[in-house]
Protein backbone atom coordinates (compact mmCIF):
# COMPACT_ATOMS: atom_id res chain seq x y z
CA UNK A 1 0.00 0.00 0.00
CA UNK A 2 1.31 3.37 -0.91
CA UNK A 3 1.82 6.29 1.72
CA UNK A 4 1.94 9.78 0.74
CA UNK A 5 3.42 10.84 4.21
CA UNK A 6 6.43 9.27 3.53
CA UNK A 7 7.20 12.12 1.05
CA UNK A 8 7.34 15.79 3.24
CA UNK A 9 6.43 17.90 0.14
CA UNK A 10 3.27 15.43 -0.26
CA UNK A 11 1.45 16.88 2.78
CA UNK A 12 -1.44 18.82 0.98
CA UNK A 13 -3.55 21.45 2.40
CA UNK A 14 -6.74 19.70 1.30
CA UNK A 15 -10.44 21.42 0.83
CA UNK A 16 -12.88 18.40 0.57
CA UNK A 17 -16.83 19.52 -0.32
CA UNK A 18 -19.40 17.10 0.54
CA UNK A 19 -22.29 16.26 -2.20
CA UNK A 20 -26.20 16.98 -1.84
CA UNK A 21 -28.72 16.21 0.55
CA UNK A 22 -26.25 14.42 3.42
CA UNK A 23 -24.28 17.02 4.84
CA UNK A 24 -20.44 16.75 5.81
CA UNK A 25 -20.85 13.97 8.29
CA UNK A 26 -20.63 10.99 5.10
CA UNK A 27 -17.26 12.01 4.18
CA UNK A 28 -15.73 12.12 7.75
CA UNK A 29 -13.95 8.62 7.05
CA UNK A 30 -12.79 9.82 4.00
CA UNK A 31 -11.48 12.85 5.51
CA UNK A 32 -10.05 11.22 8.40
CA UNK A 33 -8.38 8.37 5.81
CA UNK A 34 -6.53 11.58 3.65
CA UNK A 35 -5.47 12.86 7.06
CA UNK A 36 -4.00 9.83 8.38
CA UNK A 37 -1.77 10.03 5.05
CA UNK A 38 -0.31 12.91 6.27
CA UNK A 39 -2.75 15.36 4.47
CA UNK A 40 -4.16 18.93 6.17
CA UNK A 41 -8.55 18.63 5.23
CA UNK A 42 -10.85 20.90 5.92
CA UNK A 43 -14.28 19.18 5.36
CA UNK A 44 -17.15 21.78 4.15
CA UNK A 45 -20.69 21.56 3.07
CA UNK A 46 -22.36 22.50 0.23
CA UNK A 47 -22.54 26.04 -0.53
CA UNK A 48 -24.77 27.91 -3.17
CA UNK A 49 -22.97 28.98 -5.86
CA UNK A 50 -25.18 30.28 -8.13
CA UNK A 51 -24.89 33.91 -5.74
CA UNK A 52 -21.85 35.95 -6.38
CA UNK A 53 -21.23 37.10 -3.04
CA UNK A 54 -21.14 33.12 -2.13
CA UNK A 55 -18.76 32.14 -4.44
CA UNK A 56 -16.45 34.94 -4.19
CA UNK A 57 -16.45 34.42 -0.41
CA UNK A 58 -15.25 30.54 -0.91
CA UNK A 59 -12.57 30.97 -3.58
CA UNK A 60 -11.33 33.56 -1.24
CA UNK A 61 -11.16 30.42 1.55
CA UNK A 62 -10.31 28.12 -1.24
CA UNK A 63 -7.19 29.77 -2.44
CA UNK A 64 -4.95 28.68 1.12
CA UNK A 65 -5.25 25.45 -0.03
CA UNK A 66 -3.47 23.08 -2.63
CA UNK A 67 -6.01 20.86 -3.38
CA UNK A 68 -9.64 21.27 -3.94
CA UNK A 69 -11.58 17.88 -4.06
CA UNK A 70 -15.50 17.47 -4.34
CA UNK A 71 -18.40 14.80 -4.46
CA UNK A 72 -21.09 14.76 -7.08
CA UNK A 73 -22.43 18.76 -6.40
CA UNK A 74 -19.37 19.17 -4.67
CA UNK A 75 -17.49 18.40 -7.84
CA UNK A 76 -18.98 20.69 -9.37
CA UNK A 77 -18.71 23.29 -6.79
CA UNK A 78 -14.75 22.64 -6.39
CA UNK A 79 -14.50 23.34 -10.04
CA UNK A 80 -15.94 26.37 -9.92
CA UNK A 81 -13.68 27.69 -6.82
CA UNK A 82 -10.24 25.83 -8.99
CA UNK A 83 -12.24 27.79 -12.16
CA UNK A 84 -12.24 31.22 -9.98
CA UNK A 85 -8.82 31.08 -8.41
CA UNK A 86 -7.34 30.60 -11.48
CA UNK A 87 -8.91 34.08 -13.25
CA UNK A 88 -8.60 35.92 -9.74
CA UNK A 89 -5.25 35.18 -8.52
CA UNK A 90 -3.81 32.96 -11.04
CA UNK A 91 -3.58 29.76 -9.22
CA UNK A 92 -4.10 26.78 -10.79
CA UNK A 93 -5.24 24.22 -7.88
CA UNK A 94 -5.43 20.64 -8.18
CA UNK A 95 -8.75 19.43 -8.75
CA UNK A 96 -9.93 16.54 -8.12
CA UNK A 97 -13.73 14.99 -8.32
CA UNK A 98 -15.47 12.44 -7.76
CA UNK A 99 -18.60 11.32 -9.41
CA UNK A 100 -19.51 14.42 -10.55
CA UNK A 101 -21.21 15.32 -13.82
CA UNK A 102 -19.65 18.70 -14.71
CA UNK A 103 -23.28 19.56 -16.11
CA UNK A 104 -25.39 17.47 -14.60
CA UNK A 105 -29.06 18.18 -16.19
CA UNK A 106 -29.93 18.47 -19.87
CA UNK A 107 -31.45 21.84 -19.51
CA UNK A 108 -27.87 23.29 -18.85
CA UNK A 109 -26.24 21.61 -21.55
CA UNK A 110 -24.60 24.27 -24.46
CA UNK A 111 -22.72 21.36 -26.76
CA UNK A 112 -25.18 19.24 -28.08
CA UNK A 113 -22.87 16.50 -28.01
CA UNK A 114 -23.11 16.25 -24.30
CA UNK A 115 -25.68 13.66 -24.07
CA UNK A 116 -24.73 11.98 -20.85
CA UNK A 117 -27.30 13.85 -18.14
CA UNK A 118 -30.39 13.38 -16.39
CA UNK A 119 -33.37 14.20 -18.42
CA UNK A 120 -34.73 17.54 -17.63
CA UNK A 121 -38.50 15.98 -17.06
CA UNK A 122 -36.60 13.26 -14.17
CA UNK A 123 -34.97 16.45 -12.58
CA UNK A 124 -38.12 18.18 -12.54
CA UNK A 125 -40.12 15.38 -11.43
CA UNK A 126 -37.70 15.09 -8.28
CA UNK A 127 -37.49 18.38 -7.31
CA UNK A 128 -41.19 18.85 -6.84
CA UNK A 129 -41.16 15.40 -4.88
CA UNK A 130 -38.81 17.33 -2.60
CA UNK A 131 -41.00 20.35 -2.03
CA UNK A 132 -43.91 18.29 -1.50
CA UNK A 133 -42.16 15.57 1.03
CA UNK A 134 -38.33 16.65 1.75
CA UNK A 135 -37.64 14.03 4.05
CA UNK A 136 -38.93 11.38 2.21
CA UNK A 137 -37.78 12.46 -0.82
CA UNK A 138 -33.96 12.74 0.77
CA UNK A 139 -34.32 9.09 1.89
CA UNK A 140 -35.51 7.96 -2.12
CA UNK A 141 -32.36 10.25 -2.78
CA UNK A 142 -30.09 8.02 -0.04
CA UNK A 143 -31.25 5.16 -1.94
CA UNK A 144 -30.40 6.13 -5.30
CA UNK A 145 -26.66 6.89 -3.82
CA UNK A 146 -26.17 3.46 -3.04
CA UNK A 147 -27.93 1.93 -5.46
CA UNK A 148 -26.18 -0.30 -8.45
CA UNK A 149 -23.87 -2.78 -6.18
CA UNK A 150 -24.39 -6.27 -4.00
CA UNK A 151 -24.08 -4.20 -0.91
CA UNK A 152 -26.74 -1.82 -1.43
CA UNK A 153 -29.26 -2.44 1.62
CA UNK A 154 -25.98 -2.32 3.75
CA UNK A 155 -24.73 0.56 2.62
CA UNK A 156 -28.02 2.04 2.77
CA UNK A 157 -28.07 1.54 6.38
CA UNK A 158 -24.67 2.99 6.59
CA UNK A 159 -25.79 5.99 4.86
CA UNK A 160 -28.74 6.60 6.85
CA UNK A 161 -26.83 6.73 10.16
CA UNK A 162 -24.78 9.08 9.24
CA UNK A 163 -26.99 11.71 7.27
CA UNK A 164 -27.11 14.66 9.63
CA UNK A 165 -30.64 17.02 8.95
CA UNK A 166 -29.95 19.62 6.72
CA UNK A 167 -31.22 22.91 5.85
CA UNK A 168 -33.79 22.98 3.57
CA UNK A 169 -32.75 26.67 2.05
CA UNK A 170 -29.09 25.11 1.19
CA UNK A 171 -31.24 21.92 -0.09
CA UNK A 172 -33.18 24.03 -2.56
CA UNK A 173 -30.35 26.32 -3.67
CA UNK A 174 -28.04 23.14 -4.60
CA UNK A 175 -30.78 21.58 -6.80
CA UNK A 176 -30.59 24.77 -8.34
CA UNK A 177 -26.92 24.53 -8.87
CA UNK A 178 -27.39 21.02 -10.11
CA UNK A 179 -30.18 22.57 -12.46
CA UNK A 180 -28.48 25.26 -13.68
CA UNK A 181 -24.32 24.52 -13.60
CA UNK A 182 -22.57 23.69 -16.74
CA UNK A 183 -18.79 23.63 -15.77
CA UNK A 184 -17.83 21.61 -19.39
CA UNK A 185 -16.12 24.08 -20.83
CA UNK A 186 -14.25 25.07 -17.83
CA UNK A 187 -12.61 21.39 -17.71
CA UNK A 188 -11.99 22.20 -21.22
CA UNK A 189 -9.94 24.72 -20.91
CA UNK A 190 -8.79 24.26 -16.66
CA UNK A 191 -4.53 24.87 -17.44
CA UNK A 192 -4.37 23.62 -13.68
CA UNK A 193 -4.12 19.35 -13.19
CA UNK A 194 -7.27 17.98 -12.81
CA UNK A 195 -8.34 14.03 -11.89
CA UNK A 196 -11.60 12.69 -12.39
CA UNK A 197 -13.10 9.40 -10.37
CA UNK A 198 -16.14 7.68 -11.70
CA UNK A 199 -18.15 4.49 -10.75
CA UNK A 200 -19.16 1.68 -13.08
CA UNK A 201 -22.25 0.93 -10.99
CA UNK A 202 -23.10 4.77 -10.44
CA UNK A 203 -26.85 5.40 -10.30
CA UNK A 204 -27.02 9.00 -10.62
CA UNK A 205 -23.65 9.82 -12.82
CA UNK A 206 -22.86 7.48 -15.66
CA UNK A 207 -19.39 6.70 -15.73
CA UNK A 208 -20.27 7.72 -20.08
CA UNK A 209 -19.42 10.86 -18.38
CA UNK A 210 -15.54 9.98 -18.13
CA UNK A 211 -15.80 9.05 -22.23
CA UNK A 212 -16.91 12.64 -22.70
CA UNK A 213 -13.55 13.72 -21.42
CA UNK A 214 -11.90 12.22 -23.76
CA UNK A 215 -12.73 14.95 -26.00
CA UNK A 216 -11.02 17.48 -23.90
CA UNK A 217 -7.97 19.14 -24.98
CA UNK A 218 -7.10 20.12 -21.13
CA UNK A 219 -3.19 18.97 -20.55
CA UNK A 220 -3.19 17.83 -17.27
CA UNK A 221 -6.93 16.01 -17.33
CA UNK A 222 -6.86 12.71 -16.36
CA UNK A 223 -9.97 10.01 -15.83
CA UNK A 224 -10.24 6.65 -14.39
CA UNK A 225 -13.15 4.06 -13.71
CA UNK A 226 -13.43 1.86 -10.68
CA UNK A 227 -16.37 -0.56 -9.59
CA UNK A 228 -18.72 0.87 -7.08
CA UNK A 229 -21.68 3.13 -6.95
CA UNK A 230 -22.06 6.60 -6.45
CA UNK A 231 -21.56 6.57 -2.74
CA UNK A 232 -18.12 5.02 -3.51
CA UNK A 233 -16.45 8.44 -1.52
CA UNK A 234 -18.28 7.36 1.47
CA UNK A 235 -18.12 3.46 1.12
CA UNK A 236 -14.98 3.09 -0.56
CA UNK A 237 -12.82 5.56 1.24
CA UNK A 238 -9.20 3.95 2.00
CA UNK A 239 -8.79 2.87 -2.05
CA UNK A 240 -9.98 6.50 -2.93
CA UNK A 241 -7.53 7.84 -0.96
CA UNK A 242 -4.46 5.40 -2.06
CA UNK A 243 -5.49 6.85 -5.50
CA UNK A 244 -5.54 10.11 -4.72
CA UNK A 245 -1.86 9.58 -2.71
CA UNK A 246 -0.53 8.13 -5.76
CA UNK A 247 -2.13 10.56 -8.32
CA UNK A 248 -0.32 13.14 -6.14
CA UNK A 249 2.74 11.41 -5.56
CA UNK A 250 3.30 11.39 -9.88
CA UNK A 251 2.61 15.02 -10.32
CA UNK A 252 5.03 16.03 -7.40
CA UNK A 253 7.65 13.25 -9.80
CA UNK A 254 7.07 15.22 -12.57
CA UNK A 255 6.63 18.72 -12.02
Amino acid sequence: MFYCHKNPPLNQKILLITGWGGGTKLLNSFKQALENKGHSVELINIFNALDEYALQRQAEKAKAFDVIIGWSLGGQLATLLADQISKQYHQQKILITLASNPCFVESCIENAEWHTAMPQATFQSFKQSFQQDAIATLKKFGFMVCQGVKTTKEDFATLQSLIQPQNLDILKQGLNCLEQLNNVSILKNYAGHQYHLFAKQDFLVSYKVAENFQNFNAKFLETELISGSHGFPVFQYDSITDKICQYLQKINQTS
